[in-house]
């Protein structure tokens, strides 16, 4: 995958998943590049891709901003996520020869121990 994708993505990434939050500002051009040791155009590349998208807008002289709204691409970012590391878990499953219903049962109980833990976690915040 080109680099100026993968930049795209992890932006993506990162407004689905909260990390980035609309309105906050993205790295300035030159200082990604440099941080990232890269060509400026590339990193320019990847905000024209965003801004194309509808995930980013630019301000002249201001900078590049996470977009009011998102566009569409935030559920669909956030489920891309989800199936890449389902797939993950599918493809070691398979590997350790772990039949479907198997999986599917330990994928309850691991949710079930997820949501039990999120609860208790929300009740002692409450307190």
């Amino acid at each position: 995958m080109p680099v100026y994708l993968q930049i795209a993505e992890q932006i993506r990434a990162a407004a689905a998943s909260g990390a980035l939050r609309i309105g906050e500002p993205l790295p300035s051009i030159r200082p990604l590049a440099e941080q990232l040791r890269i060509n400026r155009n590339t990193v320019a590349k990847a905000y024209a891709e965003l801004e194309g998208q509808g995930v980013i807008e630019t301000f002249a002289g201001k900078g590049s901003f996470l977009k009011e709204g998102n566009s569409p691409l935030r559920k669909g970012a956030r489920h891309d996520l989800v199936s890449q590391e389902i797939d993950q878990a599918i493809v070691a499953a398979h590997h350790l020869q772990i039949d479907d219903e198997e999986f599917l049962l330990l994928v309850r109980k691991r949710l079930a121990i997820f949501t039990e833990n999120k609860n208790s976690h929300e009740k002692e915040q409450a307190s």
